[in-house]
């Protein structure tokens, strides 16, 4: 009897240690508004200042956002509204656009 209860703790230890450890290893969702400081097409990066004024370099994965540079419709000194994730310590943009009434 005392195993069988050894072996439900034990199980429920390690379901536990699972269950945290997938939380500190997901990823890290930012909004942020501001102005489109530079645009490296070469790189597919974006640099916006925030209202704050901190800089959040940004890069940029998706072909409709990446279009959006290479057409003129997003462009340096534009104010955006950019929602990205912090993955490996990058910032990946998940959504760029133009910020309506900002």
């Amino acid at each position: 009897m005392k195993s069988s209860k050894a072996i439900i703790i034990m199980a429920l230890a390690i379901f536990c240690v699972a269950m945290l450890s997938g939380f500190a290893t997901a990823e890290e969702k930012v909004s942020i508004k501001g102005k489109v400081k530079s645009i490296d097409q070469n790189a597919n990066t974006a640099v916006v200042t925030a209202r704050d004024g901190k800089e959040v370099t940004i890069a940029v994965e998706d072909n409709a956002t990446l279009d959006k540079f290479k057409d003129g419709r997003i462009n340096e000194g534009d104010d955006v509204k950019v929602k990205y994730v912090i993955k490996d310590g990058k910032n990946l943009a998940v959504s760029f656009r133009k910020a309506a009434g900002c």
